[in-house]
């Protein structure tokens, strides 16, 4: 018997809103993003690793993490 089993993260794209970017200083769209890993049995998603959320200039392509209240407290539009 044997099992078929890994990891499998899903990106999903909350939202974008204009800031001043931390990286170039230019004001830009940053594009919010979700990341939720989760452990797969199978090639079915089980059981939730890691969820990270991302912020990416449009303008530079900069990007880095956030703070789930962070990403949640943005006025996305």
């Amino acid at each position: 018997m044997f099992f078929i089993f890994g990891l499998r993260t899903k990106v999903d794209r909350s939202g974008v809103v204009t800031q001043v970017c931390r990286h170039c200083g230019n004001q830009a769209a940053q594009v919010i993003t979700r990341r939720a890993t989760k452990f797969s049995l199978f090639f079915i998603p089980l059981i939730p690793v890691r969820t990270r959320y991302a912020q990416q200039c449009t303008f530079c392509g900069a990007e880095y993490e956030i703070s789930r209240a962070d990403a949640e407290r943005l006025p996305v539009g």
